[in-house]
């Protein structure tokens, strides 16, 4: 189990939703923050991976429970 800052709720959203909901989290957090989000949408982890590659924030982890994908990133 990750202790996180902040956690969003992607579920049931599909992309670009995903992604805008995590920028939007991430923009409230302060630097080395993390950030949970959970999302079902099939792609969001990889569209995850490339956002946090795109803007310097860190995907930590992610599991997989039933059909929700939850995504630890921490804020740089």
């Amino acid at each position: 189990m990750i202790n996180y800052d902040f956690e969003v709720d992607a579920i049931g959203l599909k992309c670009p939703m995903p992604i805008l909901r995590c920028k939007k989290g991430l923009n409230a957090m302060q630097t080395n923050q993390i950030l949970k989000i959970s999302t079902t949408d099939k792609n969001a982890t990889k569209d995850l991976k490339v956002f946090c590659q795109q803007t310097g924030h860190e995907l930590i982890s992610f599991n997989i429970i039933g059909n929700v994908t939850s995504s630890y990133i921490r804020k740089n």
